[in-house]
């Protein structure tokens, strides 16, 4: 019965032996070590932004010519301040056009840099007489409604290029004269208009509404840049 007992208690221990010895093969047979985790792959830097191309000297104008559309239209510019940036840009195309001439149709390195220089001058100048105290006012009359049809009308052959920089600043002018005038008119009237002021400034308005016809009819136009190929 003792010997039974000895048996059966001698048993655990020799399962607990056996397993440990396996354990120890295992660990011996691995190196003790655990498998290395697979290194994560290099993250792929992201490609640096392409850099904006600069504007053509053609772009440029355009940009020029659509800001200046879009302070006549919006009345930030007044006629006479129109007619002096027209009158630049009028200049600018001239120079570039004589450049152009005189090199087979291209500019050299040296005529860009000059160009883009003074289309600089002329952007500052674009943008302090948008922001200045002058503005075109249109009041609720037949007179000013008809200045602000004048004006839209001028903005719009600015834009399409129907209007030269040059035929530009002969219409502002001629609108500046205009205005000038009905401003004497109302000054000397207390704010009011006569009857044959009225006739006068619609039959002075009626002769510009023509050279705005004719002007944005001609073969005279404003080439478009073209987006690079």
């Amino acid at each position: 019965m003792k010997f039974t007992w000895m048996k059966w208690s001698a048993l655990p221990v020799a399962v607990l032996m056996a397993g440990s010895v396996a354990m120890a093969q295992d660990q011996s047979s691995s190196g003790g070590q655990q498998p290395a985790a697979t290194p994560a792959p290099a993250a792929t830097p992201a490609p640096a932004p392409a850099e904006k191309p600069k504007p053509t000297i053609a772009q440029r104008k355009e940009n020029q010519q659509d800001r200046i559309a879009n302070g006549v239209q919006s009345g930030q510019l007044t006629a006479g301040e129109t007619a002096n940036l027209e009158k630049k840009e009028a200049a600018i195309n001239k120079e570039t056009a004589a450049d152009r001439a005189a090199n087979d149709g291209k500019l050299t390195g040296a005529e860009k840099k000059q160009i883009n220089g003074q289309q600089n001058q002329v952007s500052k100048q674009i943008y302090a007489d948008k922001h200045n105290a002058k503005t075109q006012h249109y009041g609720n009359n037949k007179v000013d409604q008809r200045r602000e049809n004048q004006q839209d009308r001028i903005a719009q052959g600015i834009k399409s290029g129907q209007l030269t920089p040059g035929e530009t600043a002969k219409l502002e002018n001629q609108q500046k004269g205009i205005n000038k005038q009905v401003a004497a008119d109302r000054k000397a009237n207390g704010g009011t208009l006569t009857a044959s002021e009225k006739k006068q400034v619609n039959k002075e308005q009626n002769g510009a509404s023509k050279n705005i016809y004719h002007k944005k009819h001609n073969a005279k136009t404003q080439p478009q840049a073209q987006p690079k190929q």
